[in-house]
């Protein structure tokens, strides 16, 4: 049977800013795949830690949702003065990011064992606190449920979004991709490849690595 590291991180508020709404803070209702590498290549030391070929599965799920307030502090052209505002912010409290990886597990064992950066979901302040444990995984289908799976997966359904799977080290440019994710969870099977023992699919996303980029230039 195939194995696989089994990642679960933990937070208690977190946002994920939808880049769709200009001026306020509308949120994603789970992490685009290049947030959740962000948070992996933290715990590496850096993206020149992690192998190229890098790729995951992933599942999220949030216990409720809530607006706060919070200041922003817009830029300005050098020497023209900004004032500072109040704005909405949406956020997902209580939230349960499970992460599988099938390659280079023994790296990854080790880098979350003992991060060599602090390890953030979302904004810099959203620090998450991270568990691992080897499992092994089925081969064949699975049930859906709260996983993020690509658009186009057999049997796969939910909401239709395009996330960002890849960002450049200097931010410059962007890989998107399309996806499916169910924030209520849903029972039906998709044709994922491979899934948990307990019946949750696991359906690999494409390579999360900024290298990516060079390589589709």
């Amino acid at each position: 049977m195939p194995q696989s590291l089994e990642v679960t991180v933990n937070a208690a508020i977190v946002s994920f800013r939808n880049p769709l709404y200009a001026g306020v803070q509308v949120t994603l209702p789970c992490p685009p795949p290049s947030t959740v590498a962000g948070m992996l290549a933290a715990a590496a030391g850096g993206w020149d830690r992690v192998p190229a070929r890098t790729r995951f599965a992933m599942a999220f799920r949030a216990a409720g949702t809530g607006t706060d307030l919070e200041t922003y502090h817009p830029l300005g052209a050098p020497g023209t003065a900004t004032n500072t505002t109040i704005k909405d912010r949406d956020f997902l409290a209580r939230t349960t990011l499970t992460v599988w990886l099938t390659e280079d597990i023994d790296l990854w064992r080790r880098a979350l064992r003992r991060p060599v950066w602090p390890l953030r979901l979302g904004r810099s302040q959203d620090l998450v606190a991270a568990t691992a444990r080897d499992v092994e995984l089925l081969a064949g289908p699975g049930r859906q449920g709260h996983a993020v799976v690509p658009d186009g997966l057999p049997g796969a359904t939910g909401r239709a979004m395009r996330l960002t799977t890849v960002i450049a080290v200097d931010r410059d440019r962007f890989s998107w991709d399309s996806y499916r994710y169910a924030p209520a969870g849903t029972d039906v099977r998709v044709d994922s490849g491979l899934a948990t023992a307990d019946g949750q699919a696991v359906a690999m996303l494409p390579e999360v690595h900024p290298a990516q980029l060079t390589t589709a230039a």
